[in-house]
């Protein structure tokens, strides 16, 4: 093994995060999403071979195209910029100035590192500066993101940039807490451990403000 390949194992098995913007390259689009099943489906079936499969069977035959398919159009969907949800945003009407918390936002990514999952749950909250966002738009945000090869430091800041964005703020924060199965299913097999991120700005760097999102969300965990 060379000494660049410790070194990207080092990377890998420590799970580091090393750019907070999705490392795509600039032909990443250039061939349709059929072109690109297609030659991930070779590419399982060639992997599935070498390990020695029978891929006659009637149980594996279709499993090349499913994971292909898979891969493209589901877990890995978030990649395409045309999927990024359109985040409708209105006035404050109400003249809501408190902190809004959405809580127990469902995450099912996948780690760049082993692609395997990776399981658990967002917390995001803004405070409006005089625009408000739809609530699943918040949910949908999540989901973009969390639809790409991911670690779960940069899918933190991801997600709090967009709304930050989205809302003309940078009051915006949001905690993840989540289980990787690269962890719990693989190395060291810890199946009770999980992985706390967070990401604040703003207001929320202030600590009444951030403990009292803490509170929100229940989370004893000190940042």
């Amino acid at each position: 093994m060379t000494q660049n390949e410790d070194f990207s194992d080092e990377i890998g098995n420590n799970h580091i995060g090393t750019n907070a913007q999705t490392p795509l390259r600039n032909d990443a689009f250039s061939i349709s999403d059929d072109t690109k099943i297609e030659l991930i489906k070779k590419d399982v079936e060639n992997i599935l071979n070498t390990l020695g499969l029978d891929l006659t069977d009637d149980s594996l035959k279709g499993t090349p195209n499913r994971v292909a398919k898979m891969f493209v159009k589901e877990i890995f969907g978030g990649l395409n910029p045309v999927k990024k949800p359109s985040s409708s945003t209105f006035d404050n009407k109400y003249k809501y100035n408190e902190m809004l918390v959405e809580k127990n936002i469902v995450v099912y990514s996948t780690c760049e590192h082993h692609l395997l999952p990776i399981v658990g749950r967002a917390h995001v909250a803004y405070i409006s500066n005089g625009t408000v966002v739809g609530l699943s738009k918040m949910n949908r945000i999540v989901d973009y993101f969390a639809k790409r090869p991911q670690v779960q430091e940069r899918l933190t800041i991801q997600i709090v940039q967009e709304l930050q964005n989205v809302l003309g703020t940078v009051d915006v924060a949001c905690v993840i807490d989540a289980k990787h199965l690269c962890v719990n299913s693989r190395g060291i097999r810890d199946i009770e451990s999980s992985t706390v991120t967070a990401e604040f700005g703003g207001k929320f760097k202030e600590d009444k403000v951030r403990r009292e999102f803490l509170d929100y969300i229940k989370l004893d965990t000190q940042f």
